[in-house]
């Protein structure tokens, strides 16, 4: 919710939303510099062509900081597809950047799953879907390109559990794709929440 507001209030300041972003002393210099090198990897300030955007959010949680650069292409049937996302991530000191990586990939398949497919239904009290035979994941020929850049730091380790899902894939009433609502309002020309197909 808040990094949506922010996104609306840089469209309404008409300012850059990563610029627009705060910055020290709001904002510590790790969560900025993260979401700085995330930023330039994605290559912010490159164009998109004519029905893609790009979007940028930015979460923390327990001394983690994990901003995702997402971009979507909306199809001439109106159907939204995430292309590539640039995630990069400080989470203090990583034992395992492998794990690390994998860790950050596999929550954000999860999160465009659950932004796009997501929906648990009820029926005569009990819900309907018992397992993923009847529940639709993210298929293979949909995944993304997914970039993952570890900060290298000497900070104490930080959570690293499921964050990539939280800043790509937290649904709420106003858009299912919270990371993208900035990348799919570019993609459709204007600055609205849209609804996946």
């Amino acid at each position: 919710m808040v990094e949506g507001f922010i996104d609306e209030l840089a469209a309404a300041a008409r300012q850059d939303p990563v610029k627009y972003r705060p910055r020290p002393p709001w904002q510590g210099p790790r969560a900025r510099a993260v979401l700085d090198l995330a930023a330039e990897k994605a290559g912010w300030d490159r164009p998109m062509p004519a029905g893609s955007g790009r979007g940028c959010r930015s979460s923390s949680v327990s001394a983690a900081t994990w901003p995702q650069v997402a971009e979507v292409a909306v199809g001439s049937d109106g159907r939204v597809r995430v292309t590539r996302v640039v995630c990069a991530v400080d989470c203090g000191t990583i034992v395992n950047p492998d794990t690390a990586r994998a860790q950050m990939e596999g929550g954000i398949i999860f999160g465009i799953t659950a932004a796009l497919y997501g929906d648990i239904t009820i029926k005569a009290g009990r819900v309907e879907q018992s397992n993923f035979d009847n529940y639709q994941m993210l298929r293979i020929d949909e995944a993304p390109m997914i970039e993952v850049y570890l900060i290298d730091s000497a900070e104490a380790p930080g959570g690293l559990g499921e964050p990539a899902t939280s800043a790509i894939g937290a649904r709420d009433r106003q858009c299912d794709l919270p990371s993208d609502r900035q990348a799919l309002a570019q993609a459709a020309g204007r600055q609205t929440a849209l609804k996946s197909a």
